[in-house]
């Protein structure tokens, strides 16, 4: 059966295409659902009224899309997730956490979009995801997956260094309380008079 997609459809077509599909299909989905209708003389003419304007509405979504594609390749995406020695994933980085943390910066994406190896992201380090936008246009994320405790470099602050070796008073005070200590021995009564 022929139709007239009146909107996009993933892995079928875009508003505005003519598509052959199956009666059922049509029937069942398509067309109660407003995404197509049947295409007659009557739609067809339609169509042709309307192609100015969703061919600008093409345009404005392919200028949108490079976009889109230019803010997401600037930004980084860190996660921490708990991780074995080897720096094997206890759960995996899945297309819902990217999808959060898009929706996060304000980029609404739909997460079967996002094209992730089979089962997610299952090791720590420095990982590319390709994001399917608009068209052939597609961007890639990069996401950094840090192990759960581990330490992020960061600047040194007293409480972070290790502790020095004694310091010159440190040794003054302990050659000090020797000193004590001796006296106590050598003279009882001075000990008593303290005490």
């Amino acid at each position: 059966m022929k139709v007239i997609l009146y909107r996009d459809v993933p892995n079928l077509g875009e508003e505005g295409d003519v598509k052959n599909v199956t009666a059922g299909y049509a029937r069942n989905f398509l067309i109660p659902k407003k995404f197509a209708v049947p295409y007659n003389k009557a739609t067809k003419v339609e169509l042709m009224q309307k192609q100015q304007a969703i061919n600008r509405r093409k345009v404005q979504r392919v200028t949108d899309a490079a976009g889109l594609k230019s803010k997401i390749e600037e930004m980084e995406m860190e996660i921490t997730a708990a991780a074995g020695e080897q720096g094997r994933l206890f759960g995996s980085v899945t297309s819902i956490a990217i999808v959060d943390y898009l929706l996060s910066h304000g980029m609404n994406m739909d997460r079967k979009k996002i094209e992730l190896p089979e089962g997610g992201i299952k090791n720590v380090g420095i990982h590319n995801v390709k994001i399917k936008l608009y068209g052939d246009q597609s961007a890639e994320l990069r996401i950094n997956v840090i192990p759960a405790g581990a330490k992020r470099p960061e600047k040194t602050s007293p409480k972070n260094e290790t502790p020095a070796e004694d310091s010159p008073d440190d040794e003054k005070n302990s050659e000090i309380e020797a000193g004590m200590d001796d006296a106590k021995e050598n003279n009882p009564n001075e000990a008593d008079k303290r005490g």
